[in-house]
Formats: C-alpha cells, structure tokens, sequence
C-alpha cells in the first residue's frame, strides 16, 4: 500500500501541517501552480514526486511537464494543471488529477475518479484550505480531503 499526498496551488507556501503529512506519504503529485524552485527542491527531497507546471508557474519551470500520466500501485494517473487541458480520450486512466481553481472538488465520471485537491499555499478567493491523501492498493484507492486552519504560519 501507497500513501499519496495529492496538491495543487501551494503558490511559494509550503505550511507546517501540509509538511507534516507529505514527510508521512510515499508519493506526491503536485498539479502546478508551485511558484518556486525552492518548493520543488523540498518535495523532491521527500520522496517520489509527480509534478506539473501551472500557469503561474514561469521562466524557472520551463523543464517542468504540463502533463503527466504514470502510476501508482497499480492506479493510473493523469495530471495536469487547468481541467480544460485534460484529452477528451483518456484510456486506461482510474483519476484525472487537476488543479487551477483552488476549489477542492471530487467527481466519478463514467468510472473516472476527476480530484482537484484544491489549494493549500495562500488563501485565495475565501476558499477552503486544502489537499488530499490517498492510499493506493493493487488498483483500488480511497481518497481523504484535508482542511486546514486558515492560519498562515
């Protein structure tokens, strides 16, 4: 079993309690919108990390993929930043991962989970504070929302 810490939208904020669950995770999947490189660095140094540039994500990330498509104990992936640049045709995909609205959101579309961890960096827009965990088993998941205090440390 896998235990994936599942972010978007941290925009140059990494919060203490955010960094308390990902140094617990096995894997990571970031759907852009980091801001630095110094973010990527400090995810990287925590384990396996999927990640994919956002729009806010400039000059320094040029190296960054706009999308990705792995897996995960048997899960299959796709990520990208902004929902609107997911194919139309996504064989052999289980979750449609995405950022860009910094709105969590969790919907099964004809099998497909689509998952937008929403956004744990700065609040924006008065939304929820928030990302996901998941766990992963020879092809199946479970998802959890993580909210978090809006407190900036």
């Amino acid at each position: 079993m896998k235990h994936i810490a599942i972010l978007s939208d941290t925009h140059g904020l990494l919060r203490p309690e955010v960094l308390a669950r990902l140094e617990k995770a096995d894997v990571i999947l970031h759907a852009g919108d980091i801001n630095t490189q110094a973010i990527v660095d400090r995810l990287r140094a925590l384990g396996t990390l999927y990640i994919v540039r956002g729009n806010n994500d400039k000059e320094w990330a040029e190296d960054l993929p706009h999308s990705q498509t792995f897996t995960v104990e048997g899960v299959r992936f796709f990520m990208v930043h902004n929902k609107k640049d997911v194919p139309k045709d996504l064989p052999g995909v289980d979750v449609v991962v995405f950022g860009h609205s910094h709105r969590y959101a969790m919907e099964d579309r004809d099998g497909v989970l689509w998952l937008n961890p929403g956004s744990c960096g700065r609040r924006r827009f008065g939304q929820e504070i928030t990302f996901a965990m998941m766990t992963a088993e020879e092809g199946r998941y479970q998802v959890e929302k993580v909210v978090l205090s809006h407190e900036v440390p």
